[in-house]
């Protein structure tokens, strides 16, 4: 999602209209901070939208989501270590799919600092 907001040119709006440039006119300011909250909106499911749509400022979203995703909690870790040690393939998804939802706990576990040796995360996905 970072990636999206630098691609349009208004990542510096997740610090708030206030740390923007004192060059930008407030016309420009309010479109960089709408910029950003958009394309943050289109780039969430709706359960996480529903998360995060009613935060007043692009600040205050970017915030909370840091807060659901990237937390370094012992529950979260736990959490995402037990999806990482009880996930298993079954046959009725295809095969892709599950690489996938396997590569996106380890990207999950990634964020919060945890490290796997590649021949674990082998190991676990066989």
């Amino acid at each position: 999602m970072k990636a999206v907001l630098i691609q349009k040119k208004c990542e510096k709006a997740l610090k708030g209209e206030d740390a923007l440039p004192v060059t930008m006119s407030q016309a420009e300011k309010t479109e960089m901070v709408d910029k950003a909250r958009s394309a943050i909106v289109l780039c969430l499911g709706d359960k996480v939208l529903r998360d995060v749509v009613k935060e007043p400022t692009t600040t205050s979203m970017w915030s909370k989501l840091e807060s659901l995703y990237k937390t370094k909690s012992l529950a979260h870790r736990q959490f995402l270590k037990k999806q990482l040690y009880s996930f298993k393939m079954v046959e009725s998804k295809a095969i892709m799919e599950q690489l996938t939802e396997f590569n996106k706990i380890l990207d999950d576990l990634e964020n919060i600092e945890v490290h796997l040796k590649d021949e674990d995360k082998v190991i676990l996905l066989l």
